[in-house]
């Protein structure tokens, strides 16, 4: 990204960005879902959605809201590589920073310091706020997280469910993350959806048995929300939380046309004045 991008006002970078992204500026009266999430960006700084940056914070959300849920056990969080290195692991883990995301590293029992520290590399550092204006991220603990490896062997399928004022639309469900990336999109009842994409169409599968159960929760973690994508895994019979994302794709990833209409009318943005932080006395 250009220098200078960085340095303009968050609305003129978001515009800048979403113009790039999708070709057309964002407008004053966002109507579609990438467009509100372009709005969400920009003007929301509720802490609710502000603690949506912090994995440290969303689990213990999760635990809170939803405490039949699983959530992911904490091994280690902190900033010292060494002191991690001679952590006591089990023979799987993941690391992961606290305030960012799309790196991950699954580990094997007792790490090797020097590879851990050019594989982390930057990892503390804040680009999504600086380069994107992701908010949230500016917002979250800048530490590294270690939390058990779910499963025993691939990582598990990502089950990620769009709740619209609590309610699930629509089911997207991620596998291969780390490898033959591929992705399919179902109503809540389990039908298919067709859309375009970029990550290459995962094939149509039967319902997982866990998927009623899944419904509950992620409507149970996305109850206080206008809009927020609930992250599961359906792993040993049991529903696990993974994550609660507030700007899928940032609203910058190419988005079907037709979805991203029909998405956009279902989420009711709030009004302006009840989403600015309160002024200071």
């Amino acid at each position: 990204m250009s220098a200078w991008l960085y340095r303009l006002p968050l609305p003129l970078k978001r515009a800048v960005l979403f113009h790039r992204a999708h070709d057309r500026w964002p407008p004053r009266d966002p109507r579609t879902f990438v467009e509100k999430v372009n709005w969400r960006v920009v003007h929301d700084r509720r802490p609710l959605i502000g603690q949506l940056g912090d994995k440290l914070a969303m689990k213990a959300y999760a635990a809170s809201r939803c405490p039949s849920v699983r959530v992911p056990a904490v091994l280690w969080s902190g900033t010292d590589l060494a002191a991690f290195a001679a952590t006591d692991l089990p023979e799987r883990w993941v690391l992961k920073p606290n305030h960012g995301t799309m790196r991950v590293h699954i580990g094997n029992g007792r790490p090797d310091l020097a590879a851990l520290e050019r594989i982390t590399a930057g990892w503390l550092d804040e680009p999504l706020y600086r380069t994107r204006g992701e908010w949230v991220y500016s917002q979250a603990r800048r530490v590294l997280l270690a939390e058990e490896f779910l499963g025993s062997g691939e990582p598990p399928v990502d089950f990620k469910f769009l709740v619209f004022g609590g309610r699930v639309a629509l089911v997207q469900v991620d596998t291969g993350r780390f490898g033959d990336h591929r992705r399919r999109l179902y109503r809540p009842d389990w039908t298919p959806v067709d859309v375009a994409e970029d990550v290459a169409p995962g094939p149509v599968t039967a319902a997982p048995e866990l998927l009623p159960r899944m419904l509950e929760v992620a409507e149970v973690l996305g109850a206080a929300f206008d809009f927020v994508r609930v992250d599961l895994y359906a792993v040993d019979g049991e529903v696990w939380f993974s994550e609660l994302t507030p700007y899928p794709g940032g609203g910058l990833d190419r988005f079907d046309p037709v979805l991203d209409v029909s998405l956009g009318a279902l989420w009711q943005l709030p009004r302006r004045s009840a989403v600015r932080p309160p002024h200071r006395r």
